[in-house]
């Protein structure tokens, strides 16, 4: 790990989506998410393997989890998604705070990268992801404000980058005074000001 490199602790953001995830209900499942090819459904599938996927990638424990594309199939929920995802979102901060995580050459999605992108990688994901979950769903959303601030100057860092058409959207300008978390999602290629159909 570099000395800029931020070091986090994932597990307020982690035990925030653990939050959401409990607050989802059946009857939800099939609503649309700001990911639009997504229902909840699909995010909570999608949400399933990346933390698993990262898990494992801070664990270096390279296989099946962290070369799989996430394009490779639609995700879905499988059965016992209520317990599972909690316990790998608390398994996966766990890992990330041993700075071993953070350093080295790991792979995530298929693609090799170093420990600490993979690092950042999953902070944009679980706090971009949270905000995804909590709009659809209708639930409060305040992410840990440490990983937040990651992922926003990851997210910013990425503008100018040629292959980011590969991994988010457009950028949906934001007003200079809008929210940190607003100015992030609208980075992320999400319009901040997105709702479900009513």
């Amino acid at each position: 790990m570099t000395d800029t490199t931020p070091t986090l602790d994932l597990g307020p953001q982690t035990a925030l989506l653990a939050r959401l995830v409990e607050g989802v209900t059946d009857e939800q499942l099939a609503d649309p998410t700001p990911c639009p090819e997504y229902a909840v459904r699909n995010l909570l599938g999608h949400l399933v393997g990346l933390t698993l996927a990262f898990r494992d990638a801070g664990r270096k424990d390279l296989g099946l989890t962290t070369d799989t594309s996430p394009n490779s199939a639609r995700p879905d929920v499988g059965p016992g998604w209520r317990e599972e995802l909690p316990k790998v979102l608390a398994e996966l901060a766990e890992v990330w705070r041993d700075p071993a995580a953070w350093t080295g050459m790991t792979r995530a999605g298929g693609v090799g990268l170093p420990g600490e992108i993979a690092g950042l990688v999953a902070t944009d994901e679980l706090v971009i992801h949270g905000w995804d979950l909590a709009r659809a769903t209708g639930q409060e959303y305040a992410p840990d404000p440490a990983a937040l601030r990651i992922c926003h100057d990851f997210l910013a860092a990425s503008v100018d980058d040629p292959s980011r058409g590969e991994i988010f959207g457009p950028v949906v300008p934001t007003e200079p005074e809008a929210s940190l978390l607003d100015r992030a999602v609208g980075l992320s290629g999400r319009d901040p000001g997105w709702k479900p159909r009513s």
